[in-house]
């Protein structure tokens, strides 16, 4: 665009106009580049000069061969950059990155130029009045950061300093809010070391920004990465106080903020942290008062849950026994959630009475609601883990299965009265221990603590009481009274077999609540899975159990040590239909998305918690559910193993498998990775059912089928030859003839493997090629003969079958086609002749039968009427590849 002045428009010298503008023109081309954008830059037209910033890397690249020039460009950039129409300004950020990158692939003669040119304009406009400048710059800056164009030394003199005092207190708010939101976008680029010296403190000063919530909110949407980046210590020491404060803002965004990156904090925490402090907090993110952090916490539970997750925690690592169980293969790892209370423990991995005395008195003065989660885990029970090599219970528990170690019958129970009374008498006589009993289910003696007394247990329900209100205790207290209830009815039992006496008719113990008998509590859930534990291991056995549950056994049930129980309980909570009403409609799509990583915290030992939730949302109402749940199943199979997941999973799999499209769709795009899983006679069953998947809601849905295609070629693998014979060669036929062209291909594939996979078996290979033959190459349709060319080309390029092989059955019916009277199979044969078949020795050997006919097959079709069929019979175009073939060839998708 040209800068005309005001005379050039005299009404009076009309017919000069145009010759006077030619002639500007022809002194703009006599101008050298540096010259024009010394003349444009100058301009008094807004439009002129905000064509001179957008040609400014054109004006470079003219120049490039003279460095001198480039550097002259470079230095009128400063004359631009201090334009003062904020348009131009803009424009010319935008341009920056372009000539950074410009300057360090052609130009790195000078390396200084950005930074001594560039780099301060972009800087400088970080603080520019205009927002749309401002932007600008910060995508600039974000760019070359990424692209690594600015040196370290810059970033740390030039950059840094600037973005911290924009965040200084009396900044400007919006320019404030923006130097805090590109500090921490900044932080994972510029590593540790420079983030925890010149960023972490004003981050650290802004997350207490009392006048500027959108400034707290940055902070507190960043706040996972800037954890990231300068790792657990200082995120402990310095960011965890600012994020609990973060974590009750009395602005709901600033919390929302919170719970969305909660995983990302809690990944950089230890599991002690995690446990002790991160559980409580989340808790009251999810009972917040604003249903929209409710929303972003139950969101975010699944994935804060799998960060319990590590490899020195039990649950992790599992392999299948023999009969099903599971064993832990980091064996050093008993029960790694107790270990903080060692110091507590007396020899027998007890507490002592009054120490829960005192740690249930204590709580009667905790002011805080949010810590009632730990309400037995007080913080004077708070003690350094045991090493690794040492384990935090001694001989007398070490001949008890490590999953049951914990169960509730050990200590809570009356003992039944089959009693092998051989080995009650040499654990009284030798060890002087409480009595042993033999449990029927798994014929291995047990070590029994003894149960409480009347006094004790109405001491210790006394003491809980106040805290009814929290769930868990409550729980707590049901336990406590049924024991003190079955003290009552079973005295003579007591007095039997829970307090032996010693020949003078005393106690053989002084004090009937020594340390070595009380059970251990180690956290608020401990009893209740020990309670809970009769109920799984032992819910076959007439002896042990009831023949029905109460919903609060059922809750008992639920319980672990890997996680809070609190978190999970409320995981599970997620399938009530009351979080749709007062949390969000797609809470179940949520608890859906993320029970794969819940169930691989918890292991699969723990699989009992998550049973029922998984059948619930298998059966919700909402598609989008059943349908995440199917895209995950394999995963959760591979999770489970084969006995549970025969169990468990192979029902819900089944149903999925009649479910609509939407949900069937997860299941077949997995099929090969979950039936692979499976048992070869369960896996054999589903031979009868792959048919199935050729229906669909709508027939115009053809990803459907090709994605059938795509798991059979897959699948072929997992059977054997005859299987594949009887099963799948029907599927494979009926998908050759799809009407949609990509199908067809993905199916001739599928075709050629299964060549393959029956070659070894004569017989099988015989029949398939001669119904091949018979329903391909002699098919009525030209689409039909023209397939079985493309699956001949493929079988020979993939080795699927033996020249020899290929030759008896199929090389005749081939050659047959250079007399089909569609142009297109003849196009394909005589590729395949020349790509395939004269590309192999096998067919040039003089001494070959075949060759005779190869070559005047040849010479016919380099002599068809059709001028392509001649050409490709001709030469041999190396350009054109099989699958270019295909979708150039094959008839239309519809």
């Amino acid at each position: 665009m040209q800068d005309f002045g005001v005379d050039d428009y005299s009404s009076e010298s009309d017919v000069i106009i145009i010759p006077s503008a030619l002639d500007f023109v022809s002194q703009d081309e006599m101008l050298t580049p540096l010259g024009r954008l010394d003349k444009y830059v100058a301009s008094e037209n807004i439009f002129n000069r905000q064509m001179v910033a957008r040609s400014l890397l054109d004006t470079l690249k003219a120049v490039s061969e003279d460095e001198r020039d480039c550097i002259g460009v470079l230095e009128r950039v400063g004359r631009l950059a201090d334009d003062s129409e904020p348009s131009v300004r803009a424009e010319l950020m935008e341009q920056v990155p372009h000539i950074a990158i410009f300057c360090q692939e052609n130009r790195p003669s000078i390396p200084f130029a950005f930074s001594k040119y560039l780099l301060p304009i972009v800087v400088r406009y970080l603080a520019d009045q205009n927002n749309q400048v401002r932007k600008t710059s910060q995508a600039a800056l974000l760019v070359l950061l990424e692209q690594e164009l600015v040196e370290r030394g810059d970033i740390e003199t030039l950059v840094c300093p600037v973005l911290v005092d924009l965040t200084a207190p009396d900044s400007n708010d919006d320019v404030k809010t923006e130097a805090m939101a590109i500090i921490c976008k900044m932080a994972p680029m510029v590593g540790k070391d420079i983030t925890e010296r010149l960023f972490l403190p004003r981050f650290c000063e802004m997350c207490c920004d009392c006048r500027m919530f959108h400034v707290r909110k940055v902070c507190a949407a960043n706040f996972g990465d800037i954890c990231s980046v300068v790792g657990g210590e200082a995120t402990e020491e310095l960011l965890l106080p600012r994020f609990f404060q973060l974590c009750s803002d009395n602005v709901w965004g600033v919390r929302k903020a919170c719970a969305e990156c909660f995983m990302t904090v809690s990944s950089s925490t230890s599991q002690e942290v995690r446990r002790t402090k991160l559980s409580s907090l989340f808790i009251n993110l999810i009972s917040d008062p604003s249903r929209w952090v409710r929303q972003a916490a139950f969101q975010s539970l699944g994935q804060f849950i799998s960060t319990f997750a590590s490899p020195n925690s039990v649950g992790q690592y599992f392999r299948e026994g023999e009969e099903g169980e599971c064993n832990c293969v980091n064996s050093q790892n008993r029960c790694s959630h107790f270990g903080h209370l060692k110091g507590n423990l007396d020899l027998n991995g007890f507490l002592s009475v009054k120490e829960i005395h005192q740690a249930c008195i204590s709580t009667k003065n905790e002011p805080q609601p949010h810590e009632k989660s730990d309400i037995l885990a007080p913080s004077s029970f708070s003690l350094p883990e045991p090493a690794e090599e040492e384990s935090p219970f001694v001989s007398p528990l070490d001949n008890i299965p490590e999953q049951e170690l914990y169960n509730s019958f050990h200590f809570w129970r009356l003992p039944i009265a089959e009693m092998d009374l051989e080995l009650l008498q040499q654990g009284e006589s030798v060890q002087e221990e409480p009595p042993s009993y033999v449990s029927s289910s798994q014929g291995k003696t047990k070590a029994s603590a003894p149960v409480l007394d009347r006094k004790q247990l109405e001491e210790l329900i006394e003491n809980l009481e106040p805290h009814i209100d929290d769930p868990d205790v409550k729980a707590q207290v049901d336990v406590l009274t049924a024991a003190l209830r079955a003290t009552t009815m079973d005295s003579h039992l007591e007095d039997a077999f829970l307090e032996p006496r010693d020949s003078q008719g005393g106690h053989h113990y002084d004090n009937p609540f020594g340390v070595h008998q009380m059970p251990l509590i180690g956290h608020h859930s401990d009893m209740e899975r020990r309670n809970s534990t009769l109920q799984m291991n032992h819910g076959d056995d007439s002896e042990l159990s009831d023949s029905s549950f109460s919903p609060e056994d059922e809750k008992k049930s639920k319980h672990q040590d890997v996680i809070p129980q609190a978190l999970l309980d409320q995981y599970l909570s997620m399938t009530d239909p009351s979080r749709a009403q007062t949390v969000d409609m797609e809470i179940a799509k949520h608890c859906a998305y993320s029970l794969p990583g819940v169930a691989m915290t918890l292991g699969r030992q723990n699989w009992h918690c998550l049973r029922d939730t998984y059948e619930t949302l298998a059966s919700d109402m909402q598609w989008k559910v059943r349908r995440t749940l199917a895209f995950s199943i394999h995963e959760l199979a591979l999770i489970l193993g084969d006995q549970l997941t025969a169990a468990d999973l192979v029902p819900i799999f089944n149903g999925f498998l009649k479910d609509l499209d939407e949900v069937r769709v997860g299941v077949l795009k997995h099929l090969y990775h979950f039936l692979k899983l499976l048992h070869q006679d369960t896996r054999r069953k589903y031979l009868y059912q792959l048919q199935e998947f050729l229906v669909t809601d709508n027939s115009r849905n053809w990803r459907f089928r090709s994605e059938l295609a795509e798991q059979l070629v897959l699948l072929l693998e997992l059977y054997s030859g005859q299987d594949v014979y009887d099963y799948l060669r029907p599927l494979a036929f009926s998908l050759c003839l799809d009407r949609v062209s990509s199908v067809r291909w993905t199916s001739y594939k599928l075709v050629s493997e299964i060549i393959r996979k029956v070659a070894s078996c004569q017989v099988l290979l015989a029949d398939f090629l001669s119904e091949l033959v018979e329903k391909f190459c002699h098919s009525p349709k030209w689409s039909g003969r023209q397939a079985f060319t493309f699956i001949c080309q493929l079988a020979i390029e993939d080795d699927c079958v033996s020249l020899e092989q290929f030759s008896e059955h199929l090389l005749a019916p081939l050659l047959q086609l250079a007399s089909d009277p569609v142009a297109n199979v003849r196009v394909l044969l005589a590729k395949t002749i020349r790509q395939s078949l004269l590309e192999r020795e096998y067919f040039l050997h003089s001494a070959n039968s075949h060759q005779e006919a190869l070559e005047q097959t040849l010479v016919a079709l380099q002599m068809d009427l059709d001028k392509d069929v001649k050409y490709f019979a001709s030469v041999h175009p190396g350009s054109t590849r099989l699958s270019e073939d295909a979708m150039s060839t094959t008839s239309s998708t519809y």
